[in-house]
């Protein structure tokens, strides 16, 4: 279920809250940046979708149809996309509307929208559209029922409507051409919200009303927006804010409990309302605190559908497995697999397909400049020295790696101490998982998937090895019955002790569903990825070349020798969850093997965080 109407009858039918969040388009890359950066961190909010306004005039609109793509594709964000009449003839409304198509966007806001900007009277496009119905209108009449489409609704009155009467008649207009949501503007009393949809619901109108509700971030913001959008605010709040008007702090707290309990009397109010669209002016704190005051908790299935990040385009929707060795690098899977076939029956691609394992597909390189690569991680000037940035981003202190493009996960802290002595042995983990063995899907650190469900999954562990310590690692291995593993060097040459086909290391058992396996490893594949990990470590040691030579003399060495190997422990039933690890403390028991270097409180050679 993709659309806002589909999902908030789910929510409805499942007893819960729902909520979503609305932003705006920035005005420089940098402000896109941090944008999606903050976006990342909202997310783990769980609303159900989110919109992006269209700027006055349209000035915004390449921007906000990238914003779609980008939602869908990389950050697997359900989105309503904002459309307005507002300088856009038919061809431009066409082109737009195309495009959300071609991104699997399937909710669209038609709006007749503001005038540009410095113009006072809205005034028709030549060969556009007078009014929002003739935009729903076009729409249903191109796209048949492929979107929602929302309305704009106005509890307050609209500032150019004849009569509350004559509005929500043209209101029942718009939903009897196929308007399917309302999306109000923002207000702050309830009885108003409360008249405003007991009216609505009295002319027949049915449709789900989605309370636009604007967080208090501070009484300077409150003041200008509420005057500007002439916002009727009850004296009650006035008065409550005025004294704390110069404490940010205050302010936020109290306009957070004062607009809580507006929320709450509006979703128990019979109006059959069960959510808040929140409009976040770009910010997090505001709307993260009004949703812990409501007590609106985040659901794995919104959160975390599967335990990789979802991408919603319309070619990926019925993706369902994926190979565990891209699980950090997200935006790289994407890349690589974009020319590949397919992805029969929900697979995660076609073996088959020429396009599969070709590095040349994807132009690798790192994020960060050589001088974020000291402020990150400092000069390391020995293996040691490397293996010690390993073990500090397992324990969660750094927060990348350049096989990681994210923090350590919250589920790596059942394993962060083991994961850490290995390192420190000299085995540089760049993946990995505990066992599970039925934790629920709502578990915060290890749950994904529909509520009510039980998880599990297999030991796993993927690293860089020394060369010295491979053969005789394997051959430990090669005597545990319940280890799989897949060995590969530089130069291609590839061992494993298992048959060739998908090994599930993830999966999972909900109500009424079949057992969904989502991630596994698999012989081509991990060949497919061997490339890109290898040549990860070089661009590594490159951002050393001019400002560090000997730093990236030892990067470099150490990815030229050092062989990949992975580990799937696959008695997940076994309770040690030491036992993946019990080879590598094998080994270092016969080869009387030794920390690198000694763990540090303030990061490698002097650097501290």
């Amino acid at each position: 279920m993709v659309k806002i109407s589909d999902k908030i009858k789910k929510a409805e039918r499942e007893g819960r809250p729902w909520w979503s969040l609305e932003f705006f388009p920035p005005k420089t890359p940098d402000g896109w940046v941090n944008l999606y950066d903050r976006i990342e961190r909202m997310k783990e909010l769980g609303p159900i979708f989110v919109d992006i306004t269209w700027g006055a005039g349209g000035s915004t609109s390449e921007a906000t149809t990238n914003f779609v793509k980008t939602a869908h594709k990389d950050l697997g964000l359900e989105t309503c996309m904002h459309l307005t009449c507002t300088n856009m003839p038919i061809a431009m409304v066409d082109s737009a509307l195309k495009e959300a198509y071609d991104s699997g966007c399937r909710n669209i806001l038609a709006l007749r929208g503001d005038p540009p900007r410095g113009v006072e009277e809205w005034k028709p496009t030549e060969g556009g559209f007078n009014h929002a119905i003739d935009l729903v209108k076009h729409i249903r009449k191109k796209y048949g029922d492929y979107f929602d489409i929302g309305v704009a609704g106005f509890p307050e009155g609209h500032p150019g409507s004849e009569s509350p009467e004559i509005e929500i008649k043209h209101l029942k207009q718009k939903v009897d051409a196929g308007a399917n949501v309302i999306f109000t503007q923002m207000f702050y009393s309830a009885d108003v919200f409360i008249d405003w949809g007991r009216r609505l619901r009295a002319a027949g109108i049915t449709i789900p009303i989605v309370p636009g509700i604007m967080p208090i971030q501070t009484f300077a913001a409150f003041k200008r927006r509420t005057s500007f959008a002439k916002t009727i605010v009850p004296q009650e709040l006035w008065d409550l804010l005025e004294p704390i008007k110069d404490d940010d702090l205050k302010v936020r707290e109290a306009g957070t409990k004062y607009v809580a309990e507006m929320c709450r009397k509006i979703l128990t109010s019979g109006l059959g309302i069960h959510g808040v669209h929140c409009y976040t002016m770009n910010l997090s704190r505001g709307t993260e605190m009004l949703l812990q005051e409501l007590n609106f908790v985040p659901h794995s299935d919104i959160v975390k559908p599967l335990p990789w990040r979802v991408s919603l385009t319309s070619k990926r929707r019925t993706e369902t497995t994926r190979p565990i060795f891209w699980s950090n690098r997200q935006k790289s899977y994407l890349s690589r697999t974009s020319d590949w076939d397919e992805f029969p029956n929900g697979r995660w691609g076609n073996q088959a397909s020429p396009a599969f394992g070709d590095l040349d597909a994807l132009v690798l390189s790192l994020p960060q400049k050589p001088q974020d690569a000291i402020a990150l991680w400092g000069t390391p000037k020995s293996i040691g020295d490397v293996a010690e940035l390993f073990a500090r981003f397992c324990k969660g202190q750094l927060k990348s790696l350049p096989w990681s493009d994210q923090p350590a996960a919250k589920e790596t802290g059942r394993i962060s101490n083991q994961l850490a002595k290995i390192n420190q042995l000299g085995f540089l983990t760049i993946n990995s998982q505990p066992s599970v063995d039925g934790a629920k899907s709502e578990d915060p650190a290890l749950g994904w998937g529909p509520m009510n469900g039980y998880v599990y999954q297999k030991a796993y562990l993927e690293f860089f090895c020394p060369p010295q310590h491979v053969e005789p690692l394997l051959a430990i291995l090669s005597k545990t019955p319940s280890i799989t593993y897949h060995c590969v060097d530089k130069s291609g040459n590839f061992r494993t002790n298992t048959v060739p086909g998908p090994n599930a290391v993830t999966w999972g058992v909900f109500p009424g569903a079949e057992v969904i396996q989502p991630t596994i490893v698999d012989s081509t594949a991990f060949q497919a990825w061997k490339d890109e990990a290898y040549e990860l470590g070089q661009q590594w040691a490159l951002l050393y070349s001019q400002t560090a030579p000997e730093t990236n003399k030892v990067i470099r060495e150490i990815f030229d020798d050092f062989h990949l190997v992975n580990i799937v422990y696959n008695d997940f039933k076994d309770p040690d969850e030491d036992a993946v690890f019990k080879p590598f403390f094998e080994l270092a028991d016969e080869k009387q093997l030794k920390p690198l270097l000694a763990p540090v409180e303030n990061g490698v050679n002097g650097h501290s965080d």
